[in-house]
Parts: structure tokens; sequence; C-alpha cells
């Protein structure tokens, strides 16, 4: 697993899913330390959570409702719980991701 995390985060349980994750677990949600190889696509999904993430290396690109937004690093995105989106990723990217239980 790439990403330049810190030492502290690399210790936590890995993510079992479609990209190399870091997983912090809380009683509220969950925060991911995810790492993604240059071409990395993420078919179109839905989740039950509500996703907050910020970039901290390279580029997101997400379509989600028909529109297709780029966010770089220091910027932050929102996927609602149960709308349909997709990402992608052209060149190698970190981010941090939050993912808040539904209700809370």
């Amino acid at each position: 697993m790439s990403g330049s995390y810190p030492k502290r985060i690399k210790e936590l349980p890995l993510y079992d899913g479609r990209f190399d994750a870091y997983k912090l677990e809380a009683q509220e949600g969950d925060v991911l330390f995810a790492s993604y190889p240059a071409g990395t696509k993420i078919p179109v999904h839905t989740h039950e959570t509500d996703n907050h993430g910020v970039i901290t290396k390279g580029e997101l690109i997400l379509s989600m409702k028909g529109d297709i937004q780029r966010f770089e690093v220091g910027q932050w995105y929102h996927v609602p719980a149960n709308v349909e989106h997709s990402a992608s990723f052209e060149v190698e990217t970190d981010e941090i991701e939050f993912w808040f239980k539904s209700g809370t």
C-alpha cells in the first residue's frame, strides 16, 4: 500500500474494499485514510453513510447526479447517503474520508 500517511495511521486496520485504506472506527462512523494508484476507477455505487472527504495528494474526479467535478489537494467534497456516484483517479491520490452513519 502506498500513501504518505504517518506510521501511526499505517498501523490502523486495513479496510477490506475496492481500494487501499486504513480504517479508524468511531462511534458515529468511520474514518478512512485511502490511497489510489493512478488509473483507479470506482464504478457507480451507493452507500448508507454520509461521506465527507478531503484530498491530501493528487485529484479526485467525482461523478454524481450527472455532474462531474474535480477535487484537488485541500478541497473537500460531500457524497450524501444513498446517492449513486462513481470516482476515478488519473494520478496517484490520497484522501481522508469520513463516513457518518445515518442519523448522526
